[in-house]
């Protein structure tokens, strides 16, 4: 299976971005990395869209669900959000949708810190497995892997997508 190259989705993903907040009247978002590949997508997308602001950095360890049961063993990190959320609209970025479990989390932890007035979610991969009813709004490509795949994303720069096996 050949992987699509993030450097050439992410100048589609910007337009897209700057494309819908238009439509939706939104002329100031604040961008939010979910710990760590969607925080390497999010730092792309600034600069893609030649932004100087403030990222918001969120490590949703503590609000999955589904952790122990995944094996995950989180070395958290603190959040960083230097902006208000209350009533602000927010870019919320990950690098892979997959379950939605990830985007449930990190919606609980913002919502800990106030009230929104929207939520934008982009995603640089959809797997297309969800478990829970979360779609992107901006999304980079969609891919259908087997069971035992999984994509990992390395960066921060050059971001590259490896395919991997669960069954080695």
């Amino acid at each position: 299976m050949n992987l699509p190259d993030p450097q050439q989705l992410l100048p589609r993903m910007a337009a897209d971005l700057k494309a819908l907040l238009a439509r939706r009247g939104v002329a100031q978002a604040h961008l939010i990395g979910i710990r760590t590949g969607g925080v390497w997508v999010a730092e792309a997308l600034l600069r893609e869209l030649g932004l100087d602001q403030p990222l918001g950095t969120l490590d949703v360890s503590f609000y999955r669900d589904d952790f122990t049961r995944s094996g995950l063993h989180p070395q958290v990190k603190p959040s960083q959000l230097p902006f208000e959320i209350e009533d602000q609209h927010l870019v919320l970025i990950d690098d892979v949708l997959m379950s939605g479990r990830t985007i449930r989390a990190a919606l609980n932890e913002l919502f800990d810190y106030g009230r929104p007035a929207s939520v934008t979610l982009v995603s640089l991969l959809d797997l297309d497995a969800r478990e829970l009813p979360i779609h992107a709004d901006v999304l980079g490509a969609t891919l259908a892997l087997a069971p035992e795949q999984r994509v990992k994303l390395s960066g921060p720069a050059p971001l590259t997508l490896e395919l991997q096996s669960l069954s080695a």
